[in-house]
């Protein structure tokens, strides 16, 4: 069991960090409204930004969603084929 033990502490220190990361993005996002509005709206390549942004919004919010259903212990059926 203590490979469970580790595995419990290894997804809550994930679920910390990946929280705090959240957090920190959208409050930049909502903090700094206008400068990124202003960059967005520049057209040419800076209309990568704003798919760049969502990408990395869902990679970080997704992966602290799917460390928070690991901690509070509900987690996928394993199918054995």
């Amino acid at each position: 069991m203590g490979g469970s033990e580790e595995h419990k502490k290894s997804s809550f220190m994930k679920f910390m960090v990946l929280g705090l990361f959240s957090c920190i993005l959208y409050a930049f996002l909502l903090l700094e409204q206008k400068t990124i509005t202003g960059f967005f709206s520049k057209g040419g390549f800076y209309a990568l930004l704003p798919v760049a942004a969502a990408f990395l919004f869902s990679i970080v919010h997704g992966g602290f969603t799917g460390e928070f259903w690991t901690v509070i212990g509900i987690e996928a059926k394993k199918v054995r084929r």
